[in-house]
C-alpha cells in the first residue's frame, strides 16, 4: 500500500494565523464522547435555541429559561474550579486516611 508524504513539522510563529475554533459537539456526541463541560456546554446551546425559537410553547419558556441559567452556573463551577487546580499546579490528590488523628 502506498503510503502519502508527510507534511514537514515547522515551528508556530507570532505571525501565523490562529488555528480555526473546534466545531462544538451536539448534545448526543458530549453525551457519548465528552466531559461534563463539553455536555453542558451542548446542552446550554440546545436550550439557548429553544428559548430564542419563536415557536417554543410559552409555556415552557420559564422552565427553560430555569434550566439555561442552572446550566451557565454549573459551566461557570467547572470553570472556576479548573482555574483554581491550575493556580495551585494541578488537582490536589486525597492524602491517606489517618483514624486516629479524629
Amino acid at each position: 500500500m502506498p503510503t502519502r508524504p508527510r507534511k514537514a513539522l515547522r515551528v508556530v510563529t507570532p505571525t501565523d494565523p490562529p488555528p480555526p475554533p473546534a466545531r462544538p459537539k451536539t448534545v448526543s456526541e458530549a453525551a457519548d464522547h465528552g466531559t461534563t463541560r463539553e455536555l453542558l456546554v451542548a446542552m446550554r446551546s440546545r436550550i439557548a435555541k429553544a428559548v430564542e425559537d419563536p415557536s417554543t410553547p410559552a409555556r415552557d419558556l420559564a422552565a427553560l429559561t430555569k434550566r439555561l441559567t442552572e446550566v451557565v452556573r454549573d459551566i461557570e463551577t467547572i470553570d472556576a474550579r479548573e482555574e483554581q487546580e491550575a493556580e495551585r499546579g494541578g488537582p490536589v490528590s486525597d492524602e491517606a486516611f489517618v483514624a486516629e488523628a479524629i
